[in-house]
């Protein structure tokens, strides 16, 4: 069975990605900064690198013996003071370095759907300039473009909580966002997948309107939604801008901009929104017990 290093693997998508293989009895090495995460979150490996992935000599020989690279490595929120060129770039390049030397046979990167049409963003940027040079390492390789995640509609849900959704435009951009469970399964499929770059949803095509329908429906209440146009955006943008540090406006520029288009994937998967939301519900409902105990 072929040996898998896994980076990212205490991150959302790297959690599902390692249970996954572990699943299908792949040898799994996992590259993390903080052992006591990996323990905090219960993910069972069948070995362990240490080290900092932007610091390249703390990730020396991290691929030896290793078949197959996956990075889920990335930020949507700055911290520690890195950059998303530290990270989704340089982080990345570091890695790829090792996979090199190490005569890896295949590196699996997780970027985003539209990335190379996003390039002016900051967080696709750093992203795709790393694609770039994936794609003239002379390794096989494989890009997952997933086009959003559940986690990424909690948005909704935290809204419609607070008694009214807000959408940019007229609610009718589409999506299908996929959870983290059904992509970890493709991003293993893509082992043994000739395909170079695999664009991915989740299995079901909505609105903004009916993802926000959907979160107060799982919440029981009344749907109340405010569209807001597209001027606010730019102008909010503009703001942003001029206002704020990178780290800030990055996510900020990111999510403006991709909730104002569509961002529709070929589908896959099996879980539905409905589902997320209600797992959603019902996690607030055992909070709420446990702070009355």
């Amino acid at each position: 069975m072929k040996k898998v290093l896994i980076a990212g693997a205490t991150g959302y998508l790297g959690g599902y990605i390692t249970k996954e293989l572990m699943n299908n009895s792949y040898t799994v090495k996992a590259l993390v900064r903080s052992l006591e995460k990996l323990e905090e979150k219960n993910i069972e490996v069948s070995e362990i690198f240490q080290g900092e992935i932007t610091k390249s000599d703390s990730i020396k020989d991290c691929c030896k013996d290793i078949d197959i690279v996956i990075s889920t490595v990335g930020i949507t929120r700055q911290k520690d003071g890195l950059t998303y060129m530290d990270v989704d770039y340089q982080a990345n390049m570091n890695l790829l370095e090792e996979a090199k030397k190490n005569a890896v046979k295949k590196f699996i990167y997780v970027s985003v759907l539209n990335g190379e049409n996003l390039k002016n963003l900051k967080i696709c940027e750093a992203k795709e300039l790393f694609v770039e040079q994936l794609k003239k390492s002379g390794l096989d390789y494989c890009i997952v473009r997933p086009n959003g995640f559940f986690s990424d509609m909690t948005e909704f849900y935290e809204m419609a909580k607070k008694g009214r959704v807000y959408l940019l435009g007229d609610g009718k951009y589409q999506t299908n966002p996929i959870h983290g469970e059904d992509l970890a399964k493709l991003c293993v499929e893509a082992i043994n997948d000739s395909k170079q770059e695999i664009e991915v949803g989740g299995p079901e095509i909505l609105t903004h309107d009916e993802i926000a329908i959907k979160a107060f429906e799982a919440l029981k209440i009344e749907a109340k939604i405010t569209h807001i146009p597209n001027w606010m955006r730019i102008s909010i943008l503009k703001i942003a801008r001029l206002f704020l540090k990178d780290k800030t406006y990055g996510p900020i520029e990111f999510f403006l901009t991709v909730m104002a288009m569509n961002m529709v994937a070929p589908e896959y998967g099996k879980h539905t929104l409905k589902e997320y939301f209600t797992k959603l519900k019902m996690s607030d409902k055992l909070n709420e017990n446990d702070s009355i105990k």
